[in-house]
């Protein structure tokens, strides 16, 4: 997939136009690219229309219009498309309650090193957080993003039918995940 440019983007005034309708597709786009991973956490696979509407709406919320916040936000959010040989995902870990949730991101902590993408019998560990580190002794973020290199037979296997399933095995929450033969069509598209 290509990386977005300048020239993808709406200004902020074709953007306000344009935001009820767009924002529609993008939200049911991302329907068939989310994977519930157990109750608290979720995978949120990236593409090019994912990350042009996170980078409309930072443009939006930010008021940003000149072009160095422009490649800003381009240069921190690019890095989430993938490029034709991966997959590129964003880990939430959800809960509603404040207090519940730091208590969990402690006991959750190295979290994003215990994800697992398998196709058939093969499977990869994800690639966690490659910005920055986003743990710590303490705790672990809420947010990571992760990046899935499977070989190209996982791949061939995908795109033949295999099952696909996510899981995480960290010891304080072992939860897997297959994906339904919706969201195993939407992600194939990622590999060109």
């Amino acid at each position: 997939m290509h990386k977005l440019t300048h020239a993808d983007l709406l200004t902020l005034e074709a953007y306000a136009r344009e935001r009820p309708a767009f924002r529609e597709q993008v939200l049911a786009h991302k329907k068939r690219r989310t994977l519930h991973l157990g109750d608290h956490l979720t995978l949120l696979f990236e593409d090019r229309r994912t990350v042009h509407y996170q980078i409309q709406e930072m443009l939006r919320i930010e008021r940003i219009f000149e072009a160095a916040g422009i490649q800003d936000e381009l240069d921190a959010y690019n890095p989430l498309i993938p490029d034709g040989g991966n997959l590129k995902a964003t880990l939430l870990v959800e809960y509603e309650d404040e207090q519940q949730r730091r208590r969990e991101l402690q006991r959750l902590r190295g979290l994003e090193d215990h994800i697992e993408l398998q196709v058939g019998a093969e499977s990869v560990a994800a690639i966690a957080d490659e910005d920055m580190e986003r743990s710590n002794d303490d705790k672990t973020s809420a947010v990571h993003f992760l990046r899935f290199e499977p070989t190209p037979a996982m791949i061939a296997g995908w795109k033949h039918g295999a099952e696909v399933i996510v899981r995480c095995t960290h010891p304080a929450s072992t939860v897997v995940a297959t994906l339904s033969a919706e969201q195993r069509h939407a992600l194939a598209a990622d590999f060109a």
